[in-house]
């Protein structure tokens, strides 16, 4: 079986409706993505870091419950669990306060192979900090060197803008590791002050040739060398916004793996197979909408994997 592996941030998601407290839920992007690639039967190794304490112990059960791999975790006692307060607004969208506790020494157990049919997927803020920048750096050249498939998601808002300047750098060499980038509309407005799927294309495209760009109820575009491709999405009423990038990213990775996809086979996909993977990500980020979990539900796995 193909081995997953993804490096972000963890967290315990708080979430607050009308200011109450309404659901407590292991988080991060990365991590959100690979509940649901576990619960879907796939291989999945998860890179991150989180402490010792009961909030790290029940986020640590948690993954291991839901077929993630925990090997490469990195476990502190001299700091604490990060937590991320959520404040969902009318729409249900969501914005954060964070807290955080790291240790001087982190992330310091890392996978030492990658091989052709892997898949890496990074992205966030987590993928631009100076702290663990190394030891992503020293994971993508690896995966990079085996030839391994990596997936970016930038997922660049609008709290980080002041440091634009600074970590920009960072995102563009984060889109040259990459064989695809995923991000949304307003990911390529807050970095290249992009206004539609094709402005973001010609900016990104220097670095990476293949573009998943979302743009909500606008749809999904999918540029390449080849062509340009649109698959419209369904209007729903979420009840949370929470995951929903996230689980975009892990329908795309889910159809990949379905279909037998390398890195090497990316470029000469047709529209009818980009229609495909496009649309698993709608499927998923679709339905994590419709609840207040960062993940796919275990029935709706099943009824994916029959």
């Amino acid at each position: 079986m193909r081995n997953i592996f993804g490096i972000g941030e963890t967290v315990l998601d708080i979430i607050f409706k009308q200011g109450q407290p309404v659901a407590a839920k292991a988080g991060g992007s990365i991590l959100n993505a690979f509940v649901s690639l576990g619960r879907l039967g796939l291989k999945v190794h998860f890179i991150s870091e989180y402490g010792n304490e009961p909030v790290g112990e029940l986020i640590n059960r948690f993954l291991e419950e839901n077929n993630v791999s925990t090997r490469y975790v990195t476990r502190y006692a001299d700091g604490k669990s990060t937590l991320a307060l959520a404040f969902l607004d009318e729409q249900n969208n969501a914005s954060y306060s964070f807290y955080k506790d790291y240790p001087g020494k982190r992330l310091t157990v890392l996978p030492d192979k990658f091989r052709g049919e892997d898949i890496l997927m990074f992205g966030s803020i987590y993928a631009i900090t100076q702290a663990v920048r190394e030891q992503l750096v020293t994971v993508l050249d690896r995966a990079k060197s085996a030839g391994s498939l990596i997936f970016y998601d930038p997922n660049f808002r609008a709290a980080h803008l002041h440091e634009l300047e600074q970590l920009k750098p960072m995102i563009i060499e984060n889109m040259a590791f990459a064989d695809i980038v995923r991000g949304s509309d307003e990911d390529f407005m807050n970095i290249f002050d992009a206004g539609n799927s094709d402005e973001a294309y010609e900016a990104v495209s220097p670095y990476c040739s293949i573009l998943v760009y979302t743009a909500n109820r606008e749809g999904v575009f999918v540029h390449t060398a080849a062509g340009k491709y649109y698959l419209p999405v369904h209007h729903i009423d979420p009840v949370s916004t929470i995951g929903a990038g996230d689980n975009f990213n892990a329908g795309i990775i889910y159809a990949l793996v379905r279909q037998g996809m390398t890195a090497s086979d990316l470029p000469g996909l047709k529209q009818d197979q980009w229609d495909y993977i496009a649309g698993s990500g709608i499927r998923l980020a679709t339905h994590v909408c419709m609840s207040y979990e960062n993940y796919i539900s275990r029935e709706f796995a099943k009824e994916l994997t029959l």
